[in-house]
């Protein structure tokens, strides 16, 4: 008998029985000191910058402008946008928006130079942006083919301090892509590589001030 046999039976014989589930001891630290909201983004932006990905700051007056010359450094002349995003957003973009479509194949997806997106929500001690596939955020894959993305995340509405305080708002339903830095890998040699499973370029923009 193989030692993967040997774990299924022992599974098998230990739900076989119809007992409840254990309960699961949930007595650890659910944030770990005390942050104003200002400070639980500004912990966010650091450990987003410590990921190598490339924060700002604006507010609902200059979310435009920003966009704009984000796109424009990055030379981005086309840019993706999922349905829900808010058209105000890249009104001054010179770049042309491309609409997301169900039946894009991965060589479309290629061919665009950016992507602009919302979150469902980023979480400040780990650095981590978390995804849904909700309003202004797309399907996973428009995320993960271009090799620029902007993610716009609302401060202070959709910042938390922790995973366990982010875990109950998230829909365990839904599709939901964890994104901590720019796509990077590293082989045996330790050699960084970044681009490969993802966007090589994150670029995240905490916006102040409630839904815009």
């Amino acid at each position: 008998m193989s030692s993967r046999d040997r774990i299924l039976g022992r599974i098998r014989r230990s739900v076989a029985d119809g007992a409840p589930d254990p309960d699961v001891p949930r007595d650890y630290l659910r944030v770990h000191g005390s942050r104003t909201p200002a400070e639980t983004a500004d912990l966010l932006a650091a450990h987003l910058a410590e990921y190598r990905a490339r924060v700002h700051r604006t507010d609902g007056d200059g979310i435009a402008a920003l966009l704009a010359r984000l796109l424009a450094e990055r030379g981005a002349r086309t840019v993706l946008v999922p349905p829900g995003l808010p058209p105000h957003w890249l009104a001054a973009a010179g770049a042309t928006c491309v609409e997301d479509r169900p039946g894009a194949d991965p060589y479309e997806l290629d061919a665009v130079d950016s992507v602009v997106t919302g979150c469902a929500l980023a979480i400040a001690e780990t650095g981590t942006i978390v995804l849904d596939a909700g309003p202004g955020q797309g399907r996973r894959r428009i995320t993960l083919i271009p090799d620029h993305h902007v993610c716009v995340v609302r401060v202070p509405d959709q910042v938390v301090d922790s995973v366990p305080q982010a875990l109950p708002l998230l829909d365990p339903a839904r599709p939901l892509t964890w994104i901590s830095g720019p796509s990077a890998t590293s082989d045996i040699e330790l050699d960084r590589v970044e681009g490969v499973h993802g966007p090589r370029t994150l670029e995240v923009v905490l916006l102040a001030g409630r839904a815009q």
